[in-house]
């Protein structure tokens, strides 16, 4: 195999990571330019990431396909721009991603319950989802559960899908008689608490030599450490962004002791504080060049 075929061929394997680099460099910074970023400063940017240029241009291509990339011109230079409705998407995930709520216990329920005619399993098929990545819980195959916070999330969501008409929702408490596990028990039965609890422990050790290298570090001051500011918190959002949809702010009190999930919040947010302003500088200083 050629070198530029092995360097593709490894790019393609590499790319669903590299999709995700890009989403996040352009849900940070492309909006502040229209949604839009010129093709020599993605792959800039994506370069200070351990990026090639074949690996850039991979998961362009796939991303485009997904359309979620658009070709355009920013003058007479080649440049990408968010898909059609993408800027809203990513605007609402702003708020889930860097200001996750959790619920309180005497907070209400949300209950959506659905129902969809045989002939349209597909549409069935999308609701699940829907509610699976908003993070609900499932009670049964017809009712799923979250905190009422997430109403608006679910009706914006499910109205993109066309599925808005076979959903209804209810706001609820849960009555409970005094036996059993109350609703401590039942939100172990509808959460996977476990593999959610180990997933929000792999990303705080994941992150272990980040926070080790920028723990009590002064604030980032030169270029240089724009530059590495950066590198660190793109992959930390690449990381991050996906748990507070898996985790939809469920109360403490109903969560097993030592929650994996609050202690990589806290972590999550100081590293945030940190590094996002000196990412944006480096990323504006690769853009504006």
């Amino acid at each position: 195999m050629s070198t530029v075929a092995a360097a593709e061929s490894k790019a393609a394997a590499a790319s669903p990571r590299h999709q995700q680099l890009i989403v996040t460099v352009f849900g940070l910074y492309a909006r502040e330019h229209g949604g839009v970023l010129p093709v020599a400063g993605l792959v800039r940017l994506l370069g200070d990431l351990g990026v090639e240029g074949a690996g850039v241009r991979s998961a362009v291509s796939r991303l485009k396909k997904r359309g979620v990339l658009e070709s355009v011109k920013l003058g007479h230079a080649a440049a990408y721009r968010l898909g059609p409705g993408l800027e809203e998407v990513f605007s609402e995930g702003d708020e889930r991603i860097f200001s996750p709520r959790r619920a309180r216990p005497e907070d209400p329920w949300l209950l959506a319950a659905f129902s969809v005619p045989e002939s349209q399993r597909a549409l069935r098929h999308q609701i699940r989802a829907a509610f699976t990545r908003l993070g609900f819980g499932a009670v049964s195959p017809g009712l799923w559960i979250a905190p009422a916070s997430l109403e608006r999330e679910a009706r914006r969501r499910l109205a993109r899908a066309g599925a808005a008409g076979y959903v209804e929702f209810f706001r609820a408490e849960y009555a409970d008689d005094g036996e059993g596990s109350g609703m401590r028990g039942r939100v172990a039965e509808w959460w996977d608490l476990e593999a959610l609890d180990a997933t929000y422990a792999e990303f705080v050790e994941g992150q272990r030599e980040v926070r080790e290298r920028w723990e009590g570090a002064p604030a980032p001051s030169s270029a240089e450490d724009d530059a590495a500011a950066f590198t660190d918190y793109v992959s930390l959002l690449t990381h991050w962004r996906r748990l507070p949809y898996l985790d939809p702010g469920l109360p403490a009190e109903y969560l097993p002791g030592n929650w994996q999930g609050l202690v990589a919040q806290r972590l999550f947010a100081e590293l945030h504080a940190k590094l996002a302003g000196p990412a944006r500088r480096h990323a504006e200083r690769v853009l504006g060049a």
